[in-house]
């Protein structure tokens, strides 16, 4: 019921959403906020980058704005896109690594990748702050409007490239809301972009909010988006 068999693209939610989609020949993890934005800069100027699982005793993970210019490999753990990749990667599916800034190339190279498409959106986790001191332990699955519509920006491409009437309900609503909005404004003024920008991080919510400006792919390859 959940996997949405009979659809060639598809969205479901965080951890539980891989496992429902694990048939699908290609995840897309989406993590606006900021590890997939951060891959994307990373693999723009051609480092690479290790996902690692990320523990509540682990502290800040490394900001976008400090990945400007970054090369080489990089390690980088987050509460939630990190963790999805490595979710993603025990299904066998290809994994591919999105934002807004890159959604178009990503949705490209899935579609060249597989028949079936799942874009998997990160969301947050309440009572996890990892910004401020505070409760640090994984809450909850808060669905969250960049990761939502930074799914919506690849999934409007996939169905702009010939691939209508392939989408899931699910996928397709989530591809009407970024075509249906102000995608800049909604995440700087959402729940997640204040939060970086009130304690100090707007710059990585610019870098997060331009549409398309990324040729780069990051693919999961033995451990490594590259």
């Amino acid at each position: 019921m959940f996997s949405q068999e009979g659809y060639r693209l598809r969205l479901e939610w965080g951890p539980e959403g891989i496992d429902a989609l694990r048939a699908c020949d290609v995840l897309v993890v989406v993590d606006v906020l900021s590890f997939t934005t951060s891959v994307d800069l990373v693999v723009g100027n051609g480092g690479q980058v290790r996902p690692s699982r990320w523990k509540p005793a682990s502290g800040p993970t490394l900001r976008p704005a400090s990945l400007v210019g970054a090369t080489g490999l990089v390690e980088l753990p987050s509460p939630n896109g990190s963790n999805l990749c490595s979710l993603a990667a025990e299904t066998g599916a290809h994994v591919l690594a999105a934002c807004l800034r890159n959604a178009e190339a990503v949705a490209r190279r899935a579609a060249e990748l597989g028949e079936t498409i799942g874009v998997v959106p990160g969301g947050e986790r309440w009572g996890l702050d990892i910004l401020n001191e505070g409760p640090r332990e994984f809450g909850p699955l808060r669905p969250c409007v960049e990761d939502y519509l930074g799914a919506g920006a690849v999934l409007a491409a996939l169905l702009g490239a010939a691939l209508p009437g392939t989408a899931s309900p699910e996928a397709r609503l989530a591809a009407d809301a970024f075509g249906g909005c102000d995608v800049e404004a909604a995440v700087r003024e959402c729940g997640s972009g204040r939060e970086l920008v009130e304690n100090g991080h707007a710059a990585d919510v610019d870098l997060a909010v331009r549409v398309n400006v990324s040729k780069a792919v990051p693919r999961l390859v033995e451990g490594v988006l590259r």
